[in-house]
């Protein structure tokens, strides 16, 4: 993968000129002499304001909007209720870094470079949403979790490409697991910074409800065993689903902290005239899921609302991207742009269209945490179509969960099945764990952590937990031939270097970007 060069700007000898990177394919216009900002579009009269919500590690159906009895989320069913509930939204990466570096770029992971892998860092190439806004006038924050894990000062940036911190008003959680960042005080704090009435931008990160979790927090919530939600790949059992209601006790607490948020952009009169995104970054810290490119892994809730600009939403069941994010954002505040990977859904969201304009969604992971020996990742692409997910696993001879076991401090080989640190530690993975050689949880068990073919294919729409692999079935060869040839398109179009470059040493070129967050774990050399 070739490094992109530096950002060039050329000024023509006119009044309007036009400034272009071709590096990340926008075009905005300023006045001959300003500084560098991007010209709202004539068409836009009145600039939104943008508030951007993402928490981290939670799967779609997991608020009370989708029906889901594990959690009541009052914030997430506000903005649903007033404007658009998306049934299909979807990340292009079941891990943080990689997600969150997609949709500030609008670029999948595989065309960011180490922006594109789990906590590395984030060249300063590629130039993120936040940027854009605040060149065109916009005053711009975030608070709790921005771009991360990784390291964005190695790459020579200023500050996090979420914007400049607001982190600095602490509450004391009502659960050991919550964070301390009062996320709802540090944006009126924000808001209070800024002159008059300039438009804002503004990213809210939880830290929720990624784990660890306060072990049966659930019971301080008042939640019942009957209000979890068992996923079909994890065995119904009760610690599973006192896990299970852990992880929505901690999404209930995020929301908690949406609702006040709405309720000082209310106070401030500032809730109709701002484009609210609420989503999440990949799916729940579960085998499974998180860090997996099954449908727990990349299937997320979204709700967008915008009183001033979106009149008449709806419950959504078409098919939206996190790439799609960025071109929507810079639509909706009028800034020209190159199309890049994804497309604006304003024209859908104001119902000027009646389709996303998607059929197929893309998605994929190098390394995620340090799980293997000499640090290699496991690399998948993904397509998802409204019923069909399409897996190709690059590497097939690793394991997916990770290595079963590792090299310890002392220098010892830990017991088997001691590691698969793919996998986020907590009581349903240890039950799973324990309980592997009883014959009604070994086919979990296997499920999470067993070689897998080259080529994966689930029928969503009967099989949403990824547990029965189509390939091979000859009643879906003609519809496997066809998602592997549009995966082939969009993989060449893109510049996919897995795809592209036929070689081990240009393919690896992923196992080069260094881990720059978290410990690096020492594993046994493989036998072959």
């Amino acid at each position: 993968m070739k490094r992109k060069s530096s950002e060039t700007l050329c000024v023509l000898p006119i009044c309007n000129s036009i400034f272009t990177r071709m590096s990340n394919k926008y075009i905005v216009s300023t006045l001959f002499g300003s500084l560098l900002t991007p010209q709202v579009s004539a068409a836009v009269t009145s600039r939104p304001n943008i508030l951007f919500v993402i928490s981290d590690d939670q799967s779609y159906p997991h608020a009370s909007a989708y029906g889901s009895s594990l959690v009541k989320t009052p914030g997430f069913d506000l903005v649903a209720q007033n404007g658009w509930l998306f049934n299909n939204a979807f990340v292009t990466s079941p891990g943080s870094s990689p997600s969150r570096a997609s949709i500030l770029t609008g670029l999948y992971p595989w065309q960011i470079e180490e922006a594109g892998t789990h906590a590395s860092s984030f060249p300063v190439d590629y130039k993120c949403f936040p940027d854009l806004l605040e060149e065109a006038g916009y005053y711009i924050g975030y608070t709790g979790k921005g771009w991360g894990p990784g390291n964005w000062k190695i790459s020579g940036r200023k500050r996090n490409p979420a914007g400049p911190e607001y982190n600095k008003m602490r509450i004391h959680p009502p659960y050991k697991g919550v964070s301390n960042i009062n996320y709802s005080q540090n944006f009126k704090e924000f808001l209070h910074g800024r002159e008059g009435k300039q438009p804002f931008y503004f990213w809210v990160g939880t830290n929720e409800p990624h784990r660890p979790y306060e072990k049966d927090s659930w019971e301080k919530a008042d939640k019942r065993l009957t209000d979890a939600e068992v996923p079909p790949f994890l065995p119904d059992n009760p610690t599973i689903r006192k896990d299970l209601l852990d992880y929505g006790t901690e999404i209930e607490w995020y929301d908690s902290q949406l609702s006040q948020i709405i309720d000082i952009l209310k106070e401030e009169g500032e809730f109709d005239n701002t484009l609210i995104i609420v989503m999440a970054d990949n799916g729940m810290p579960f085998p499974l899921a998180k860090a997996t490119c099954f449908e727990y892994g990349i299937h997320v809730p979204l709700a967008i609302c915008w009183a001033d600009g979106i009149k008449d939403g709806g419950v959504s069941d078409e098919l939206v991207s996190s790439v799609d994010l960025f071109p929507t954002i810079l639509d909706a505040v009028g800034i020209r742009y190159k199309e890049k990977a994804g497309n604006s859904i304003l024209p859908y969201l104001k119902k000027q269209k009646k389709t996303t304009g998607r059929n197929t969604i893309f998605a994929g992971r190098e390394r995620h945490s340090s799980a293997r020996y000499n640090n290699l990742g496991y690399p998948m692409r993904v397509l998802r179509t409204k019923e069909f997910l399409y897996i190709r696993n690059f590497c097939p001879e690793r394991y997916p969960a990770g290595d079963p076991c590792y090299i310890n401090k002392e220098g010892n080989l830990t017991p088997m099945y001691s590691a698969y640190f793919d996998i986020d530690q907590g009581p349903a993975w240890r039950f799973i764990i324990d309980e592997k050689d009883t014959p009604e949880i070994y086919p979990y068990f296997l499920k999470a952590v067993a070689k897998r073919s080259y080529e994966e294919l689930y029928n969503i729409s009967s099989d949403p937990g990824c547990l029965n692999n189509l390939v091979g079935d000859s009643k879906y060869m003609k519809e496997l031939e066809h998602l592997r040839n549009k995966m082939n398109d969009t993989l060449k179009k893109t510049e996919d270097a897995r795809y592209l470059n036929s070689s081990d040493q240009d393919q690896n070129v992923w196992e080069t970007y260094p881990r720059l967050n978290g410990v690096i774990r020492s594993f046994p050399k493989p036998l072959f």
